[in-house]
């Protein structure tokens, strides 16, 4: 578990392990120390070049989500009745694998499938594919990161030739600009979004955000571009034209380095010939468009980020195209503080493109023509490889339901709850004859659609193998915890089957640093630099060397084992010829467009503090507290068109689902569209699953689909009361209540809202809890009720409920309930919603980092603190990750806007 050159250093604490946070694809250095009790503090690394010691909330909060309550420990079968049995590591493995050998014999080897994650390490990813690729024989095997990053490596490899960034994160320090398109990097790449402040603040760098929504990004940027959705095409094919028409270009390169510039031009001239046809087509003002294109075109040191705004649609690809096209035809890549830079949504995203892990690429970023396909066959002795693309995650899901694929192994992900048309895919998942999953929680959607083997893989924190972040730097993720109860490491899992499939002398690997040593000699096989991806360097990584490996950017081929930070500044694409090649886009439009009975457009993404279907984020009571519940976000003008309200409900329905979410009124967005986050699942709220609402429109190229403009009906949802309630293991609502379910300080949290009656509640508490230590508050006639349970001289539960519109606070409640030791003495001030000790009711949660509220953010302003610097140093609100510091701001100016009046 500990290497030599993995001790700490000077200011670290003893014993720390060095490994890498398992959130978003920052790839930040993570020092955990256990503390012998199966959980760790946790920091950043200062020496990892990623984050340089930096967290965002919820890397500092992973010591929060270490337990085991909520872990699959040993192999589950399902029975007869549906439910499960224990049963050992044997029985499930025979199992498994006579599963799959009689419907591989009965229908062939393209009726199984595998559906992967970005929370893999690279090395259960490379077995992963191998087992299926080389030697059962079929290519279905793709990844959640198909809904992440697909667009983006389909974009890459159609005009880069190779899924190669050219840049890395020391670009973000030194860029003269900075250009955020599709990307509320503010939240989602927190780390990042600090190191471009800190450039702009010492440096007097621009940022730029271009996005439909006014996010917390745009709210810290020197130009915002609220583009109409979907048109960023439009944009940069304007932009090229423009560079071309200013004499802007740098002939030198184009001449030497990339082919199908005047194709190119001549299509970006008719999909945007004038600023004004630009203006049109974007919704934004000829004089932002004139700015934004003068600025771009003036600034050398110019990076163009992006992330989901780009990649989720079904123009993706040639939305990635257009911006690698401008960065093209100006030379501006690969240069310090310049070029083109996609901005990873996954841990180990790239990872997986590295050995194969989407359905359309074979490993080592090798593809589908016969010479690859013989040189992998080769070099794994391989003697079933598959021969052709397969099924892309949507249309393997698609393929499930019709029943072409009859056996289905998940791994590491929740696809009931994350792609599109949620309910279509739960439904499929029923149907197959062999439904394996390898998990480490006990309960989600998933697993919900009840699999026939559950199989107990290791988490974060237990896991031992490599990541690589979205600047290609591979790092190692470390053990630092012990295997709990029977749980094995996903390349173990994988190894076991191939064995009993009858292919064990490919697969009998002593560990992960033997199966990367093979990634790694593989990466180089045939290679000689006409293949990105060369790892070389590490072919004969003997197991210290692995366990010491520090974090390195590919390619680091045989010689050059420090790596690559830049690639492509002096050409020497990864094609035939060494050129890049500029391609044609498609007129720029929307995969469906909005309708009078669907009138709205439906935009999904990220919130703050919380990942993916939350099965870890949603373990921390402080992760938990800035977002509580699963809202739509409505623009104004749209709310009173459809007579919603702020803090009221509102039913989103289309063709593929229905949700009902919390209404929030937001002019941040553009009317005619609507906001809702991923994150909620059947198991957080009862009506919240935003992936059923979510159309299945898939790009041509990268089969990435559409998540970003869903047309969409929405109406209110009245509900009679509104409240919430919290216990040490949880209440039943009564049926058809609206929930939302968190986790809070010493137990479990709903807000809900119902149209039973208090009357109704109050029988429903003294049925679970009994009447002894009951204090009730009943207000008939106005529809209160509230009540108070205390046991063994504790606070063990509490449900306050009262009229649709005047619910109940529940933060000084929450306070009171997080301390299980301390019997509160004043049941009636309890009851009233007041603080039991005094103390200044902190508010909603703003900082997730320190816990710092809202109300003591407006105490500070209003006791003469003026700028956020300021809150930092009283209270040290946004000093960490900094997600939090344009509400600060906001807050700060509601402030001085309320003194003022």
């Amino acid at each position: 578990m500990r290497s030599d050159a993995n001790l700490p250093g000077p200011g670290v604490p003893d014993g720390s392990i060095r490994t890498t946070c398992p959130y978003c694809g920052v790839g930040c250095g993570v020092l955990a120390t256990p503390d012998g009790r199966g959980g760790a503090a946790i920091a950043g690394d200062p020496a990892h070049p990623a984050n340089l010691g930096r967290l965002c909330s919820k890397g500092s909060a992973l010591g929060e989500t270490l337990g085991l309550g909520a872990r699959v420990l040993h192999p589950l079968r399902r029975n007869a009745a549906g439910g499960y049995d224990r049963v050992s590591w044997d029985v499930a493995l025979d199992e498994v694998t006579d599963g799959l050998k009689t419907i591989i014999e009965r229908d062939g080897p393209d009726a199984v499938a595998f559906y992967l994650s970005g929370q893999l390490l690279t090395e259960d990813y490379y077995v992963a594919n191998k087992l299926m690729k080389g030697f059962i024989g079929s290519a279905h095997v793709d990844t959640n990161s198909r809904l992440c990053m697909s667009s983006t490596v389909a974009g890459h490899k159609r005009v880069l030739g190779s899924d190669t960034v050219p840049g890395n994160y020391e670009d973000l320090d030194s860029a003269d600009l900075i250009v955020l398109v599709g990307s509320n990097t503010a939240w989602c790449h927190p780390v990042l979004f600090r190191r471009m402040q800190q450039n702009r603040a010492q440096r007097g760098a621009r940022i730029v955000v271009v996005d439909p929504r006014v996010t917390a990004t745009a709210e810290d940027a020197d130009m915002v571009l609220a583009i109409k959705p979907g048109s960023d095409s439009v944009l940069f094919a304007g932009l090229l034209v423009y560079l071309e028409a200013n004499g802007l270009t740098d002939g030198t390169y184009l001449a030497r380095h990339v082919s199908g510039y005047e194709e190119a031009l001549a299509n970006a001239r008719e999909l945007a010939p004038t600023i004004a046809d630009v203006a049109e087509r974007t919704g934004l003002t000829p004089a932002a468009i004139a700015s934004f294109y003068e600025l771009w075109g003036a600034t050398p040191a110019v990076v163009t980020a992006w992330s989901q705004g780009v990649n989720q649609s079904a123009q993706g690809t040639d939305k990635v195209a257009a911006i690698l096209h401008c960065h093209l035809a100006t030379g501006r890549i690969g240069r310090p503080g310049g070029g083109p830079f996609s901005l990873t949504g996954q841990p180990n995203a790239m990872g997986g493109r590295e050995v194969g892990g989407l359905a359309n690429m074979l490993a080592a970023h090798m593809g589908y023509s016969p010479a690859e396909i013989d040189r992998l066959s080769r070099f794994w002795q391989a003697p079933n490889m598959a021969r052709h693309e397969g099924l892309k995650a949507v249309a393997m899901l698609d393929a499930v339901a019709e029943r072409r694929i009859k056996a289905l192994w998940v791994m590491a992900t929740n696809p009931a709850v994350s792609l599109p048309r949620a309910d279509h895919v739960k439904a499929a998942l029923g149907s197959l004859d062999l439904f394996v999953v390898s998990e480490n929680v006990l309960s989600n959607d998933t697993l919900s659609a009840r699999p026939h083997f559950i199989l107990p893989a290791a988490a974060w924190g237990e896991k031992d193998g490599t990541v690589t972040n979205s600047e290609r730097r591979i790092s190692r993720q470390r053990a630092f915890l012990d295997l709990p109860g029977e749980v094995k490491p996903d390349w173990w899992i994988i190894c076991e089957v191939a064995k009993r499939l009858g292919f064990g002398e490919a697969f009998t690997y002593g560990g992960p640093d033997e199966i990367y040593a093979e990634h790694a000699a593989l990466s180089a096989f045939e290679n000689a630099g006409t293949r990105d991806f060369d790892i070389g360097a590490h072919a004969d990584l003997p197991k210290r060397a692995y366990d010491a490996l520090k974090p390195v950017q590919w390619p680091a081929p045989a010689g050059q084992p420090l790596g690559t930070p830049r690639l492509f500044a002096q050409g020497g694409f990864f094609t035939g010829d060494g050129r890049a090649r500029m391609v044609p886009l498609a007129v720029p439009a929307l995969a469906s467009a909005t309708s009078e009975a669907l009138p709205l457009l439906l935009n999904t993404g990220r919130v703050r503090d919380h990942w993916h279907t939350m099965t870890r984020t949603g373990l921390s009571p402080r992760l938990s507290a800035h977002a509580s519940e699963p809202c739509v976000h409505v623009h104004p003008t749209d709310a009173a068109r459809f007579g919603l309200i702020e803090g009221g409900f509102a039913r989103i329905a289309n063709a593929f689902g229905t949700v009902v979410l919390k209404v929030v009124l937001d002019p941040g967005l553009q009317p005619g569209s609507l906001f809702a986050p991923i994150h909620w699942s059947a198991e957080t709220a009862s009506h919240a699953r935003i992936g059923a609402a979510v159309q299945p429109a898939c790009d041509p190229f990268s089969g990435q689909p559409e998540m970003k403009a869903t047309p969409s009906a929405i109406a209110p949802v009245a509900y009679a009361s509104q409240g919430f309630v919290l216990s040490r293991d949880g209440f039943a609502l009564p049926e058809g209540s609206w929930w939302s379910k968190l986790a809070v300080e010493g137990g479990e949290g709903r807000l809900f809202a119902t149209d039973a009656t208090p009357v109704e509640l109050m029988e429903s508490v003294r049925a679970a809890f009994g009447e002894d230590g009951l204090t009730e508050l009943i207000d008939s006639e106005g529809g209160v009720y509230r009540c108070a349970v205390i046991q063994h001289s504790a606070l063990v539960a509490a449900l306050f409920v009262g009229p649709s519109g005047h619910a109940p606070l529940w933060d000084t409640v929450k306070l009171a309930f997080a301390d299980a030791g301390a019997m509160p003495q004043n049941r009636l001030a309890l009851l009233a919603g007041r603080s039991l000790d005094g103390a200044a009711d902190p508010g909603p949660t703003v900082c997730a980092c320190f816990g710092v509220g809202l109300n003591a953010i407006r105490a500070a302003f209003a006791s003469g603190a003026a700028t956020p610097e300021d809150i930092g140093a009283q209270l040290r609100a946004g000093t960490n990750c900094g997600s939090c510091l344009p509400e600060i701001r906001r807050i700060g100016a509601q402030s001085r806007t309320t003194v003022a009046a």
